[in-house]
């Protein structure tokens, strides 16, 4: 199967910046989209960024226009580029490798994201 690693949070001001970064090692070739989901203390967790295996993006309503997800050229690989981070946005953030016919729904630990106001 697959196993995903995030990196690339902390902790960061109001209106700054962080870029999240996740890899995937193990059978990478059963990977097609990835995405990116968040759960802050006491909420679901819930869909923040995702990239089809053809580049198409999609974002939530929250982050639209803030943040920017991309894929490796290796498609080992995706990124989370965040900018104007609001405390809002403050929460756990997770890589996901959705199911597909041969991919169980894989996850990685999550990284933390804090935005102090």
């Amino acid at each position: 199967q697959v196993q995903l690693v995030e990196s690339g949070g902390g902790l960061v001001q109001a209106g700054g910046s962080l870029r999240l970064s996740c890899v995937a090692s193990g059978t990478i070739f059963r990977i097609n989209a990835m995405a990116w989901y968040r759960q802050a203390p006491g909420k679901q967790r819930e869909l923040v960024a995702a990239i089809t295996d053809g580049g198409t993006t999609s974002y939530a309503d929250s982050v639209k226009g803030r943040f920017t997800i991309a894929r490796g050229n290796a498609r080992n690989s995706v990124y989370l580029q965040m900018n104007s981070l609001k405390p809002e946005d403050t929460a756990v953030y997770y890589c996901n490798a959705p199911p597909t016919d041969y991919l169980v729904d894989s996850w990685g630990r999550g990284t933390q994201v804090t935005v102090s106001s």
